[in-house]
């Protein structure tokens, strides 16, 4: 295969934001798939906060990537080409492709995707790895019961929305905290959170004090910083913090810890992290209930999408000033 191929790699390991000097583009042919592979043409990337920890060097729970190397991103392609017999030709399917216009892989590391499900963009946000981790995140390690008040940092992105909604299918009460006005209605309007609070407007703490007048019994954290001491301020007796990420720190150098941790022994509470790929056994029933939930409208699946590969590193960026509304799509070619 000749047709050339457009990718970015990690040109140098950023200090905060990256920047331009972070990435590369290099434009090169595509190999021929071999035995047990399968040539793919990228059509969407997901875009996450995590892909920014992945730039960094140090204890993770994945690799960082390789400076030189196609910086990572999972997506949605078409077979193009296909040398064994699980795939063929044409089948739409998803995978770790990079941030590249066609990817050659190994046929083990691609799952199918059913097309049938649109747009394709739901399997890269709620069918996704964000729709597991809201799945997973608040109903395994969370363990919310019917009427909590459950309460979400980053709640108009692409997990917290989702974790909002699962919140309110379970008979809880749903908080959620987000940048702007805009935002804030769409969590009350679109998603049905009960009450939101506008973190860059309202003092969060005192908002927390008046939408949770008997404390938070769940917390689910994309933010981390001073929005997490502020809900640590408001926890209800045997409450629990789910450590989802921590998008506030990521360009700041040096991660801050909450100063009020002790919350969590004079409320009897506990706060856990969790990696997604851990309950990878588990997503075939995390992706039944919520394809029913979609099918009956009691879940709303929204995509930010922007076109153009060439556009990544400033798209990438959006997560970080609060410029996206929902889940971050990169569209590379047409579905």
């Amino acid at each position: 295969m000749s047709t050339s191929n457009r990718q970015f790699r990690l040109a140098a390991r950023p200090t905060g934001l990256p920047d331009s000097e972070t990435w590369s583009m290099t434009d090169e042919p595509i190999g021929d798939p071999g035995e047990g592979e399968v040539a793919v043409q990228v059509l969407y990337l997901s875009l996450d906060p995590a892909m920014r920890a992945w730039l960094d060097e140090g204890p993770s729970y994945i690799p960082a990537v390789e400076v030189g190397a196609v910086m990572r991103a999972i997506g949605v392609g078409r077979v193009l080409d296909s040398k064994d017999e699980s795939f063929a030709e044409g089948d739409v399917v998803t995978g770790t492709f990079g941030i590249q216009e066609y990817a050659v892989m190994p046929a083990r590391t691609l799952q199918k995707v059913d097309s049938s499900v649109e747009p394709l963009t739901v399997h890269l946000n709620t069918l996704g790895i964000p729709g597991m981790t809201a799945y997973f995140g608040l109903l395994d390690v969370g363990r919310p019961q019917e009427g909590d008040t459950v309460v979400v940092s980053g709640a108009a992105g692409a997990v917290g929305a989702t974790a909002g909604q699962i919140a309110k299918l379970k008979g809880c009460r749903a908080v959620g905290i987000a940048g702007g006005a805009e935002k804030c209605a769409l969590l009350t309007e679109a998603y049905g959170y009960d009450a939101a609070i506008d973190y860059k407007s309202d003092n969060v703490r005192h908002a927390l004090r008046e939408q949770c007048p008997d404390g938070i019994d769940v917390f689910f954290d994309n933010v981390g910083g001073p929005i997490l001491e502020a809900a640590l301020a408001r926890l209800d007796r045997g409450a629990r913090v789910v450590l989802c990420g921590a998008v506030s720190q990521y360009n700041s150098g040096a991660m801050e810890g909450p100063r009020n941790y002790m919350s969590l022994l004079i409320n009897r509470a506990s706060m856990t992290g969790f990696v997604i790929f851990d309950y990878a056994d588990r997503y075939p029933d995390a992706t039944r209930d919520i394809r029913g939930w979609l099918a009956d409208g009691r879940l709303v699946s929204r995509e930010d999408v922007v076109e153009g590969i060439e556009t990544f590193p400033e798209t990438l960026n959006m997560l970080f000033t609060g410029a996206n509304t929902g889940k971050l799509v990169l569209k590379v070619a047409e579905p």
